[in-house]
């Protein structure tokens, strides 16, 4: 018995406030805002407990700097570098291309943990010691960033016919394999310009914007594609009518972006702040490697409802092949932590 399928339509603003065509405050940015206060409020609360080395008055700047350096620049590093480095190899520049998108959760870990040990040789504290805390709030940010993810229809999961699936307008960028050989996209332009010119009547203009975008790209030698695709996707936010005729041609999806938010947001953090709750003075880098089994693990079982964003890596999807190394971190962790057996060494 099949469950019918879901006839939603990603409809969601990537703007929270909006303030030209292209620039405003966008949901995705506040995840981010959001995951650094809490974080903050969280590490504080551990210093408060005795959970911590560091002192309550050096929280703001470790999270700052976490935030800005490990966060930031990690997790935009390892995205160019482990998903799109042709890109980065071809023009260096598009690394400070922030607003284009491209974030790495894996870059983002690395980063954190790298800049937590510099961190920690320059204050004179236990690495581990920060980052047992460090990996209780990272969760957050991974939870927000996926809701985020959601918001933006990005990332989104393969097709489905479970009665909860959705629809999401980003398919229309997707390239597949052509029959004579190479690589095509799965919609053509002109098919596109067919589903414009059906719901003119619904968008007035619809037409003229989408034929203006198309000279305007062909005059300058580039490829319009991604340009209509915005368009038609703007028009079926704002359009209910034209929103379902979109719907007609898209495929219905799991919403695999709030899959992960569970499974590698939620769940680690309830874990991981019960046992740091529980148990105040555990052998540092013990709660570190639980975060790096839990994290890998759910990683590579929700990445089997997640549409590929690259290409297979010995069969694995990226996500789950890099995942597989936090799994032997963090039995490493364990490891050395059991064998150390280093605990807090609170501030006087």
């Amino acid at each position: 018995m099949f469950i019918p399928l879901a006839t939603y339509v990603h409809h969601l603003d990537p703007f929270a406030i909006q303030f030209t065509e292209t620039f405003g405050i966008r949901w995705y940015g506040l995840a981010y805002v959001a995951g650094f206060f809490v974080a903050f409020l969280l590490l504080r609360w551990f210093v408060k407990l005795g959970a911590s080395e560091l002192r309550e008055d050096q929280v703001g700047d470790f999270v700052t700097i976490v935030a800005l350096l490990g966060t930031m620049l990690g997790g935009r590093l390892g995205y160019m570098l482990l998903y799109n480095f042709g890109e980065l190899a071809a023009n260096p520049l598009s690394f400070f291309d922030f607003l284009g998108g491209g974030m790495s959760s894996h870059g983002g870990i690395a980063g954190m943990c790298i800049v937590a040990w510099f961190y920690a040789r320059h204050q004179k504290i236990s690495w581990l010691g920060l980052g047992d805390n460090l990996v209780v709030v990272a969760p957050v940010g991974v939870f927000l960033g996926r809701l985020a993810n959601f918001v933006n229809g990005e990332l989104f999961g393969r097709v489905t016919n479970h009665a909860w699936a959705m629809k999401f307008p980003s398919e229309l960028n997707e390239v597949v394999d052509s029959p004579g050989g190479g690589r095509d996209w799965a919609f053509p332009t002109p098919m596109l310009r067919e589903l414009a010119e059906k719901g003119n009547q619904a968008v007035p203009g619809l037409v003229d914007k989408f034929d203006h975008l198309v000279s305007s790209a062909t005059a300058s030698g580039q490829s319009a594609h991604f340009a209509v695709v915005e368009l038609i996707t703007e028009a079926s936010r704002e359009n209910e009518a034209f929103r379902a005729m979109l719907g007609e041609i898209l495929t219905p999806r799991h919403p695999s972006q709030l899959y992960e938010a569970a499974v590698e947001g939620v769940l680690p953090f309830v874990v991981l702040l019960l046992i740091r709750l529980k148990w105040k003075n555990l052998y540092h880098g013990l709660l570190t490697g639980i975060f790096f089994i839990v994290y890998a693990v759910g990683r590579i079982s929700v990445e089997n409802f997640r549409e590929p964003d690259a290409g297979h890596i010995m069969g694995l999807t990226r996500g789950q092949f890099y995942s597989t190394f936090m799994i032997g971190v963090g039995i490493a962790f364990l490891v050395f932590a059991l064998v150390r057996k280093r605990r807090n060494q609170l501030p006087g």
